[in-house]
This record gives structure tokens, sequence and C-alpha cells, in this order.
């Protein structure tokens, strides 16, 4: 991939247009412009700049060309229809930048992990079929999971936790060689947080080289099943009541609509009675913001913390550890360089 593409990616990431940026380098757009479309190639000098103004390290913008594919691929995203292009492509651009900096990070250090993600084939394996393979692969016990989070990043998953500014993102997730990168949207309940991880989880292992629309209904049909194995839970969704859903909410650690669509696909809810569900919903103000999201408890990823500690631990200061992970010194917004615990590298 080239220099000018992660240029680019690089400015959408921070949100910035070309004129913005140009007039942060106090340079012409036009000059931008050539920089990033690789009609020029800019001066060592011009590229520290560049670097500087998007808070990252030249040589982060110059390995762009060892990453396999395009930098600028389309990412696995969990997204509301009405989620505005401007917002889902900046976020877009954060991921593949975020996959650049795992490039250059996994390059330094090796990360052992036991577990893995395996590539399931979509059209040999239904998305049921492969979470219920995964989860075996995994050793997991057969009801609800605690903490996903931390059997995600057991399998070597880097997930950035960040505010994206909007509620109709919830997540995105694609590969970064043999690492998977994700971006979990920091402000979302913890139901849906861990909804959107196993949806992006369906993706990594159906998806990773189709990325078209239609996958959707089939990251949704996994994330069902690995949250919500139909073996254990169809038992415990006879006879649904409000009070029932609130108690198996607490239990699965997933929303009340989540349990409600899986009754339905159980067959196990008629549809008047699932639309019924929803009216109650709708008069009590929960199809936005349901109740008791804010007693399960919460799931914050550590990996990238863990990361960076590691580094310090070896005796580098935090800007070398900065540097080594593709940012600048200053960097505020630099997910590896925060409180962690000690992390195992080899």
């Amino acid at each position: 991939m080239s220099l000018g593409e992660a240029i680019a990616t690089a400015r959408r990431a921070r949100g910035l247009t070309q004129e913005e940026l140009a007039e942060c380098l106090n340079v012409t757009q036009a000059a931008l412009s050539r920089y990033e479309n690789d009609l020029r190639d800019p001066t060592e000098e011009a590229l520290s700049e560049i670097a500087s103004a998007l808070g990252v390290v030249p040589e982060l913008l110059n390995r762009a060309d060892r990453m396999e594919g395009a930098l600028a691929v389309g990412a696995h995203m969990r997204r509301r229809a009405t989620a505005k292009p401007t917002v889902w492509r900046r976020l877009e651009a954060q991921l593949n930048l975020y996959r650049l900096h795992a490039l250059r990070l996994f390059d330094e250090i090796g990360l052992r992990t036991d577990l893995s993600i395996p590539a399931l084939d979509p059209l040999e394996y239904n998305p049921s079929s492969a979470a219920r393979i995964l989860r075996m692969q995994w050793r997991m016990p057969s009801g609800p999971i605690h903490n996903l989070c931390n059997w995600m990043e057991a399998a070597g998953c880097l997930i950035v936790d960040t505010d994206f500014g909007t509620s109709r993102v919830d997540g995105l997730s694609q590969w970064s060689g043999a690492h998977p990168v994700i971006m979990l949207n920091a402000s979302a309940p913890t139901d849906r947080r861990r909804l959107t991880l196993a949806h992006e989880l369906g993706h990594l292992c159906l998806h990773s080289q189709d990325i078209s629309d239609d996958v959707e209904a089939d990251a949704t049909e996994f994330a069902a099943e690995f949250l919500m194995p139909a073996e254990t839970i169809r038992p415990q969704l006879r006879n649904l009541s409000l009070g029932r859903l609130h108690d198996l909410k607490r239990l699965w650690g997933v929303s009340m609509q989540a349990l409600i669509e899986r009754s339905h696909q159980l067959g196990l809810l008629s549809p008047r009675e699932r639309t019924n569900f929803y009216k109650r919903f709708s008069s009590q103000g929960w199809r936005t913001r349901e109740p008791l999201s804010d007693e399960l408890a919460q799931e914050k990823p550590r990996l990238a913390a863990e990361i960076g500690q590691a580094l310090i631990a070896r005796g580098l200061t935090d800007s070398e550890a900065a540097i080594i992970c593709g940012f600048s010194p200053d960097n505020p917004d630099n997910p590896f360089l925060s409180d962690a615990s000690r992390l195992r590298l080899v």
C-alpha cells in the first residue's frame, strides 16, 4: 500500500479535510493532494511535519507498503442505516490506521496467545454452526459467557475502546495481518457492547474476504448462537414475561430485545407476542435505553494497555514506547499508554 494512501487515511481518521491539514502544514491544498495521490513524494522534512500534525511517526506512514492488501479497506461495521456517512467513514479510517499501528507493533514484539480465531468458510458452515464450533474450540462453558473481552483478547484480538461521538455506530473490525483489530463504542451500554463484540467476531470468523452488505445477517445469527446457544437457552425462553426478561438479562448479559429476538427465532414467541412486547417497550422508552444495563458487569479491553505496560517494563521511556507503537509521544489518543497489567511478550 502506498504512502499517499496512508497519509489520506490518517488525515480522515483525525477528522480533517485536505484544506484543514494543508492549512496546518502551511502548504497548498494542491501540494497535499499530490502527496495523497502519489503524484509527488514528500521530502523527509515534509513527511515529518505531516506525521506530527497527524499524531503519528513518519515510519508508520512509510510502512504502509507492508500492509497486506489495501490499507483503506472497507471495515466490517455494525451501524444503523441512519448513521451519517461522514461519521462512519471517519471511524473506518481510524480502524485502518489502528491496523497500521498493529502491523508496526507486532513487527517489534511477539504476542503469545492461548486461543485463535479460525477462518471458517461460510459456504461450508452456516453462522450458527460456526458459533458452536468456535465455542467448542475455545472450550467455553455451555451457558452464559462472562467477560467476552477477555476471551477475545486471549485469541489475539486488539480491541480499542473509544467514544465514537455517535450512538448510531457500535463497532468495526478487520484483520491486520495475523491479528484482528476491533474498535468498540465506549459510550454504548454493556449489553450492546457484548452483542457488538460477538457480531464482529462472527465477521472475523466467516468474512475475512467478503465484506459486502449481505453478510450482516450472518454476523447477527452468529452472535445470537454464540452468546445464547439454542440448546441451553431454549428452555429458559418459554413463557416469557417482563419479569422473566429482567432475570434473563442479568444472567446472560444481553439486552431484553436480543432475548425477545432469540425467542422469536427459536419459534417460542409468535409474531404477535413479539410485537406486543415491543409496544410495551416503546411505552416505557426502553427501545432506546433499557433498564438494568448499568447493573451488568462492565467489560473493558486490557490488551492494548498491557502491551504498553510491558514495553515500559522493558526499560523504555513513555516516548520510546509511543514511537514503537507508531504514535507521536505527545498524542493523547494512544491506547497503548495507560494503566495496565503485565503481558507476556516473546
